[in-house]
């Protein structure tokens, strides 16, 4: 089982960055996904979740309006979309993928850093 995300930068404010989680070694479509961040010496914060049968989304009320997360079933990838950057959005971002408590699973993360 593996996630690779990839995507993280460093941006200006009000930037843009999107990105991406490559999924492998499990069947992608049975599990719900989610990008979550953390900050150093912050807790790690759920940004964004898509269902399992890809019919619902949720956002964080920080990030409402401003990301926008999407599957491709058929790559086993999953974005998300990140307007509007503000400088509290720097972190590293994680992509999970969950079935079960036993079946749930995480990728390294990918670095994201939002400063002039």
């Amino acid at each position: 089982v593996q996630l690779v995300e990839s995507g993280g930068g460093l941006v200006q404010p009000g930037g843009s960055l999107r990105l991406s989680c490559a999924a492998s070694g499990f069947t992608f479509s049975r599990y719900a996904i989610h990008w979550f961040r953390q900050a150093p010496g912050k807790e790690r914060e759920l940004v964004a979740g898509i269902s399992s049968a890809g019919d619902s989304t949720n956002y964080a009320d920080s990030v409402k309006g401003r990301f926008t997360m999407s599957v491709d079933n058929a790559k086993k990838t999953v974005y998300l979309q990140m307007n509007s950057l503000k400088p509290e959005d720097t972190a590293r971002y994680l992509c999970n993928a969950y079935r079960t408590r036993s079946n749930n699973y995480w990728g390294q993360g990918t670095q994201v850093t939002v400063s002039s």
